[in-house]
């Protein structure tokens, strides 16, 4: 009886620092993608060290945005092209206000992006202000980013202008629709009790 309870004490152990020793790497894992995350954002979006981008994104990844761009596989030069065209119109002043790893894969990072433009450009088009974002990164073991999940929150920033103006050309239209056959009806009336 004593061998068969030390045995499981023996067992217990071994199991419960094999569990320790199997975690390690699990969190050493999510600390290493935490820090691509963070990188990726101080070369690409903190400083205008776009070129880098290579050292963060894969070949092609697979892009989620808000919209109409979900599940679209963009090579990787999109994210040079998208924060060239900020860093050619303006510049940056954002913030990381805090990171989060699930899995082994996965980072969300939420941050603070302040674009201050100095192009006409710049101004009509992008806007100035902050504007908070939430992107999760799905890393593979190679330490790149394969899949991207973008949450902005667009209402704070000039693109609200646009989609109002949108929606009230929209209402106009539709508006004249009646009125141009309400105008067309009076002249055939008029045109009927004249004869």
């Amino acid at each position: 009886m004593k061998k068969v309870f030390l045995f499981i004490a023996t067992l217990g152990i071994c199991l419960d620092s094999f569990s320790k020793n199997d975690s390690l790497p699990s969190k050493s894992r999510q600390e290493r993608n935490k820090e691509i995350a963070r990188n990726f954002y101080q070369d690409l979006w903190f400083t205008d060290n776009t070129d880098r981008y290579v050292d963060y994104v894969a070949e092609e990844y697979v892009v989620h945005d808000i919209g109409d761009r979900k599940g679209v596989t963009e090579p990787a030069i999109e994210q040079k092209l998208t924060a060239d065209l900020f860093w050619d119109n303006g510049s940056w002043d954002s913030k990381i206000n805090y990171q989060i790893a699930e899995g082994g894969d996965l980072v969300a990072t939420r941050w603070e992006a302040t674009f201050t433009p100095s192009t006409m450009m710049g101004k009509l088009m992008i806007g100035s202000g902050t504007i908070p974002i939430i992107n999760v990164f799905r890393i593979n073991e190679e330490g790149k980013i394969v899949e991207i999940w973008n949450h902005r929150h667009d209402i704070d920033t000039p693109q609200t202008l646009r989609f109002t103006l949108q929606g009230l050309l929209i209402g106009l239209v539709i508006a004249l629709i009646p009125t141009v056959i309400a105008i067309r009806l009076k002249r055939k009336l008029k045109a009927i009790s004249n004869h």
